[in-house]
């Protein structure tokens, strides 16, 4: 089996002189234990929205530290590769190395939409690119590249999202704090302005529907697709599509070439999913910029020099992939075999499920010197071709391979700007919540609906 990183897998390096070990079977009571541990609390937080009273709990328990501890003591029992567990009626293997995450993310017979994934999006994007395995699959992921203008560190739309994210969250830094029931709805009103236009600034009725298929999407296949609320949004997001005003990415898909592959509207009903994410990342970075002072004010005097127009700023960049390395937002990527897969020497069933616990291979202590720090330096050379830190091919933030978030680069900047924004010419403190401390260990969850800021 031969793994080829595409060229714009920068932060997935695989070591030259690494080779795929043998997949190793767990025993009933090992999966039993490894389903309680590693799997269900993800599941129990929400895969597709989270579900806060338990995003408490897992603070609480720590449950991403009681994860990562079980899968590397399985891996000390059966070796680094491959873990099959055993579950009637399916093939499902954990992945144990990082090594491996790589392999199963940037090459062979591996697609991204798989059984579980297109049970739980269908609810509100059955033709977004992610779930799509047909033919259509080459043209919606080109379209969405395209659109989102992957690999280009500044988005055409890159001013009017500065002014956007100065706009809706000025108000939070002039009261100078905020808990997370104030940043939310500003937080939202700036995707909808990014991403459906200035008209669509309140239209809290279009999220709030989001949301609730969103929460159908938690329990994929077990749950009823409501297809009348699923055409009212779509139907409501190519309203503001069609309107293509100016400074927003439905500018931009106005500008594409249209392709009737590409059913636009379950393609930015996928970029509103994911702009959740991003605000959840954002403000666990402020728990890293409140802990780190020295951090901070590297930060501020980027910030204060920078473009106001076309801000470049890499330490807030790196400030919000550290975010998301240390607490990733996707608790697990899955992916799906196509084809019987011969793995150093095991045979795989055609639509074997790959599961890479986020937790484990960016937060691993036993393989990664960073793993319980915060290290921004980890990125300053994340936009090399080859990248210099030994550790960074592990850390896969936004995916890798022909799934790689093509809205990285907009995201990053957007996350940025919005962090200029709260903090600007300030300092940031943390008022509540599990807090971060400059030289401690970094906690490995993170309840962000528990965090207050305030600022000096």
């Amino acid at each position: 089996m031969t793994t080829t990183p595409a060229p714009h897998d920068h932060a997935v390096q695989l070591p030259p002189d690494d080779v795929p070990r043998p997949v190793s079977r767990a025993g009933i009571g090992e999966t039993v234990r490894l389903a309680a541990t590693a799997l269900a609390p993800m599941l129990a937080q929400g895969i597709i929205v989270r579900r806060p009273r338990l995003v408490r709990l897992a603070d609480r328990l720590q449950v991403d530290d009681r994860a990562v501890r079980a899968l590397q003591r399985s891996r000390r029992r059966h070796g680094p590769g491959p873990l099959r567990l055993r579950v009637p009626g399916r093939s499902l293997v954990l992945v144990l190395s990082a090594a491996d995450a790589g392999r199963v993310l940037t090459g062979g017979p591996f697609r991204p939409a798989t059984r579980e994934k297109k049970a739980a999006l269908q609810h509100f994007q059955p033709g977004g690119v992610l779930i799509t395995d047909t033919d259509h699959r080459a043209a919606r992921r080109r379209w969405n590249e395209q659109v989102l203008q992957m690999d280009v560190p500044l988005h055409a739309q890159a001013a009017a999202v500065a002014r956007v994210a100065a706009e809706e969250l000025g108000p939070l830094h002039d009261a100078g704090r905020w808990d997370w029931e104030t940043f939310a709805p500003a937080w939202w009103r700036l995707v909808r302005r990014v991403t459906l236009g200035d008209s669509a600034r309140d239209d809290e009725a279009l999220t709030d529907l989001l949301g609730e298929l969103r929460g159908r999407g938690n329990w994929a296949y077990l749950r009823r697709t409501d297809t009348e609320a699923r055409a009212r949004l779509l139907a409501a997001i190519g309203r503001y599509v069609d309107r293509a005003e100016p400074g927003s990415l439905a500018a931009t898909v106005a500008a594409a070439p249209a392709d009737p592959a590409v059913p636009v509207a379950d393609q930015v009903a996928h970029w509103l999913f994911a702009w959740d994410a991003a605000g959840i990342a954002t403000y666990k970075a402020l728990a890293l910029l409140a802990g780190h002072p020295d951090h901070a004010a590297a930060v501020a005097g980027e910030v204060a020099a920078a473009d106001p127009d076309r801000p470049d700023l890499p330490s807030l960049r790196a400030t919000v992939l550290e975010s998301v390395r240390l607490w990733p937002t996707t608790l697990a990527v899955l992916r799906e075999s196509h084809g019987p897969t011969d793995w150093a020497g095991t045979r795989l069933r055609d639509g074997t499920t790959f599961v890479i616990a986020s937790s484990l291979v960016h937060r691993d202590d036993e393989t990664l010197p960073d793993a319980d720090r915060f290290a921004p330096a980890l990125w300053a050379d994340a936009d090399a071709p080859a990248g210099t830190s030994a550790s960074l091919w592990s850390m896969v933030p936004f995916s890798a391979g022909p799934a790689r978030c093509p809205g990285r680069d907009l995201v990053l900047h957007t996350t940025g700007v919005a962090l200029a924004a709260l903090t600007a010419e300030r300092r940031v403190e943390q008022t509540r919540g599990r807090r971060v401390v400059e030289g401690q260990g970094i906690p490995r969850t993170l309840d962000h609906t528990a965090l207050a800021y305030r600022l000096s």
